[in-house]
């Protein structure tokens, strides 16, 4: 156990509170459980940092580090859209929501062929993850009306699930190949 990882497991454990400040019966408890989000989001890039610039990578690094990320931004969109409730914002978390497990069922079934160097990580993923996690900072710190804060969210997440949808295209279209002999194959 490396700090990157203890920043990993960190950022794991602050799910609850989180959840728990976002349901809490007071004006503040908005800005408390977006400040929450907003520091686990930042620990997301720094443990990254870290286990880079400390050479200090592992392996349960490398597994826990994108299943935190997909935990923090799942129950995030889940409370927002019991608390929203609409289709500005539960279309969007469909979308962000259902690619994540297309690409993660994707990602686990190339590796058992040897080929997941072909669905690897894109610097689109990096704009989309970014245009996310402003976008669910700026809801979480909002009550559900239609502000200019709020509606600033719903479109930066828009583009969130827009970038969303052609990543998971192109990771796709790259296990596509795979995809296709394995099944003439059968």
């Amino acid at each position: 156990m490396n700090i990157p990882n203890l920043i990993t497991v960190l950022r794991v454990l602050l799910i609850p509170i989180f959840i728990l400040l976002f349901y809490l019966p007071y004006e503040w408890s908005y800005v408390a459980s977006s400040s929450v989000f907003a520091f686990a989001a930042a620990t997301d890039w720094l443990d990254g940092y870290l286990a880079r610039r400390l050479e200090q990578s592992t392996p349960f690094g490398a597994f826990l580090d994108p299943v935190a990320d997909k935990l923090m931004v799942a129950v995030a969109l889940v409370l927002l859209v019991q608390e929203h409730a609409n289709l500005w914002l539960t279309l969007p978390a469909a979308v962000i929501i259902g690619r994540e497990i297309v690409v993660s069922a994707l990602r686990e079934w190339m590796a058992e062929i040897g080929a997941r160097a072909h669905v690897a990580v894109s610097n689109m993923g990096k704009w989309k993850t970014a245009a996310q996690m402003l976008a669910l900072v700026i809801l979480l710190g909002n009550p559900a009306n239609f502000t200019f804060w709020v509606l600033l969210g719903y479109a930066l997440l828009l583009v969130a699930a827009g970038l969303t949808l052609w990543s998971m295209l192109q990771y796709l279209r790259a296990a596509w190949p795979h995809l296709r002999t394995t099944v003439e194959k059968k």
